[in-house]
């Protein structure tokens, strides 16, 4: 069989050259775009999306405002967040956040339930996709001297080790040659406490570089976030205080005993105990009592 040469140094140089050339297409599709800053006044909460034709701030018609009230069992984690925030919307010093624990747990909600109560304030949420992340440059600059404060909302995050966008981040969190723009901070959520991979090889003497660098190489992204608020598995008996919550927000008159007997059987269907389950397996009960109320239920 013929062995084909290739020379992968040129490949490699190719492959550079392409993706400067796309930076910059990128960035000249950036400042022709019409960027109403009226729009930020308006919208509380956006999209970058920079291949948009109206601009890459693409406003949330309908943003989801949870309330922190629903967030059952964590009072501490959100008090930092708050506060966090709240010293942001005052112009005072804070710190970029990042949310990590268990699916489901209110990570998210928690983020959004910002806008509820700071958006008043000039507290905008603008969601930036992990495939966006190597455009965190141009996202500062335009950012960068408006007069609102921006939180670059960044959800489900976390790396595979072959992945290199995550030192854009890294750089805009800390380190970097630009300074971050008072009116901008960083709220990321995550399952992994580290947002990248561990894996066995970086405890053990088989990596082919010194394992605690690799280590170090994880723990140096999480840590460049400043307050960092662990979201831990949900108890029973936390799983029924949400579960409780619900049912009484939906208006529910099932009897405690029933309703309890009735979660923890779809909790156990579902392998899991978190407030998001509490509140689907509520919202499923309420629906099927409203069709039973109709004659219209059928057996499952």
């Amino acid at each position: 069989m013929n062995q084909i040469d290739i020379d992968w140094g040129y490949l490699l140089e190719r492959l550079e050259r392409l993706l400067d050339l796309g930076e910059e297409a990128l960035s000249r599709h950036l400042e022709e775009s019409d960027f109403d800053p009226q729009l930020l006044a308006e919208a509380i909460a956006l999209r970058w999306q920079p291949q948009h034709p109206e601009g890459p701030l693409v406003a949330v018609e309908h943003p989801d405002l949870p309330d922190h009230s629903d967030l059952i069992g964590l009072g501490r984690a959100l008090q930092r967040l708050r506060r966090n925030t709240l010293q942001f919307v005052r112009g005072y010093p804070a710190n970029n956040v990042l949310l990590w624990g268990e699916r489901g747990s209110g990570k998210s909600t928690a983020v959004k339930g910002l806008l509820r109560e700071f958006s008043d304030q000039g507290l905008r949420l603008i969601e930036v996709q992990k495939d966006h992340l190597c455009q965190l440059p141009l996202i500062i600059a335009l950012l960068r001297g408006l007069p609102q404060r921006f939180l670059l909302f960044c959800d489900d995050l976390s790396f595979s080790e072959d992945e290199g966008s995550y030192r854009e981040l890294k750089a805009l969190l800390e380190g970097g040659i630009e300074s971050r723009p008072d009116n901008v901070l960083v709220y990321a959520t995550s399952n992994r406490r580290h947002l990248m991979p561990e894996r066995m090889a970086d405890n053990t003497g088989d990596a082919e570089i010194h394992p605690e660098e690799s280590v170090a190489e994880k723990l140096s992204l999480s840590d460049r976030f400043g307050i960092t608020l662990g979201f831990y598995p949900m108890t029973q008996e936390g799983y029924l205080q949400v579960t409780r919550h619900w049912a009484e927000r939906l208006g529910l008159t099932l009897p405690a005993a029933e309703l309890e007997r009735q979660a923890l059987l779809w909790a156990l269907r579902r392998g899991a105990r978190s407030g998001r389950v509490a509140r689907q397996f509520v919202e499923d009960l309420a629906g099927r009592l409203a069709l039973a109320a109709d004659g219209l239920l059928e057996d499952d």
